[in-house]
């Protein structure tokens, strides 16, 4: 693993700015596309199950990349790194752009795919290796604000882009910025002086991909059928054989004895339960404004708006809480936050005006930007520095995993009402839609139970520290 003096010094700053702009234009594309959702299911002909694969099938190869990057971090330079995820998502940025079927569409966002599963966990880890300690909860805000605000920006510049140039401006428009963050990588990324198991990555892949495909299957087949079920089982069957060969290697894609710290678990719990809800209401909100109350694309992505401005704030300012007062008192509130989100979308989702759906969507920043990139900064810094890429790159992989499984459940949903009312497109989805907030409110509730767990009979760090206590 490289070893660096920790100084937070400008070329730092500008090298997490490189790889952030490349994170950022993944997740940015990622949610920008449930957009276009309506516009590809006609171009392309197909269908709500299958065109929400753009974004889940994305979301897939990101949760199977992202272990690889304890590995990588261990073996390769950082710039090298940085290299690999630029070209691969360059790549696939042109291939989606240029993508004459829908296949290839599929095809080009997997590639890309690739670029950020590499990108994500590397920005993640410069931080952890090269920040000062004390400057730690800030930077990983500062870094975390990538993943929570994207969201967000995606709809509404995916609506204004795809009614102004049609779906295809939306990867055209990365070019010139994936550009400049290769120029500053090259320039600003510190260089610093395992044998990779393809049989745990294939378990691993397999899990992961039954786990959505069940998610998926229940949309059509119901929660209890004989597929779901048995997808269900072999995703875990799977992902403890995964377990299993991870435990008794000498060199593992990720260390799983991670898990036994109590901390990061339960903060890992409560990351993905947040991830999940909020890229599910990214695909929900709009989704549901387009469909079901007859608005224009830009007009949908735009009521996630408000809310992207309030968490671009609010995200840096929750680390430097957790640096000043600790972890417990921004976690817990912002817990409580989306769980307060989660109450008004299930009580009041579908029975006021669309846009109204803005004010609610802007408490769910606030949840985010006090209480993620803590909970990850919280989770990791009581890991030892031999496993801290371990962490990190499980952290990541979890989470988008959670995204995946997300969006899946919430396209289930959706998908599932529309079949049962198939002479009403209109009253289908405002039903699939309400369920869906109710099923996003008992996640919002188990995550607030994990972020309080952490904090339950917990003993004071030895050795202090800003964010030690709570």
């Amino acid at each position: 693993m490289p070893t660096f003096e920790r100084r937070l010094d400008a070329r730092l700053v500008l090298a997490v700015v490189a790889v952030g702009i490349m994170s950022f234009a993944g997740v940015v594309v990622e949610t920008a596309m449930n957009i276009a959702f309506p516009a590809l299911m006609k171009e392309f002909g197909v269908s709500t199950s299958t065109v929400q694969w753009i974004t889940t099938g994305y979301l897939l190869v990101l949760a199977a990349i992202m272990p690889i990057s304890s590995f990588l971090n261990r073996r390769l330079r950082t710039r090298t790194l940085f290299a690999l995820a630029m070209v691969a998502f360059l790549a696939g940025t042109v291939m989606c752009a240029a993508a004459p079927h829908f296949t290839v569409l599929i095809l080009g966002r997997l590639v890309q795919g690739v670029g950020t599963g590499i990108a994500l966990p590397l920005m993640f880890n410069m931080v952890l290796e090269q920040v000062p300690f004390e400057r730690l909860g800030t930077m990983m805000g500062v870094a975390t604000l990538i993943t929570a605000i994207a969201p967000a920006v995606g709809p509404s510049l995916g609506g204004y882009l795809i009614g102004a140039f049609g779906w295809r401006s939306i990867f055209i428009v990365l070019l010139p910025f994936l550009v400049v963050a290769g120029v500053l990588g090259v320039l600003a990324i510190r260089q610093a002086d395992a044998a990779f198991s393809p049989l745990q990555f294939l378990v691993m892949a397999a899990g992961f991909t039954a786990l959505v495909l069940a998610m998926n299957a229940a949309g059509e087949t119901g929660w209890t059928s004989p597929r779901v079920l048995g997808l269900l089982a072999l995703a875990l069957v799977l992902i403890a054989v995964f377990c299993v060969l991870s435990s008794r290697s000498e060199r593992p894609l990720i260390r799983i004895r991670i898990f036994a710290d109590r901390t990061y678990t339960l903060s890992v719990t409560y990351v993905v339960l947040i991830q999940a809800i909020v890229l599910a209401l990214g695909y929900l909100i709009p989704y549901y404004a387009q469909v079901g109350a007859s608005m224009g694309s830009f007009a949908a992505g735009c009521l996630l708006l408000p809310g992207c401005v309030l968490g671009a704030c609010l995200t840096p300012f929750g680390g430097r809480v957790l640096d000043v007062l600790g972890p417990a008192r921004p976690i817990l509130v912002g817990a409580a936050c989306g769980v307060l989100a989660m109450v008004l979308f299930a009580a009041v989702g579908v029975a006021v005006p669309a846009a109204w759906l803005a004010l609610i969507y802007v408490i769910m920043p606030v949840c985010q930007g006090l209480s993620v990139s803590n909970s990850m900064t919280n989770g990791l810094r009581g890991l030892p520095d031999h496993l801290q890429a371990d962490g990190n790159a499980a952290f990541n992989t979890i989470q988008q995993l959670g995204g995946a499984v997300g969006t899946a459940v919430a396209t289930a949903v959706v998908n599932a009402a529309q079949s049962a009312d198939p002479g009403d497109l209109v009253a289908a989805t405002r039903s699939g839609t309400r369920t869906g907030f109710v099923v996003l409110l008992i996640l919002s509730v188990i995550a607030l139970a994990a972020a309080a767990s952490v904090f339950v009979g917990r003993r004071p760090a030895a050795g202090g520290g800003a964010g030690a206590g709570g």
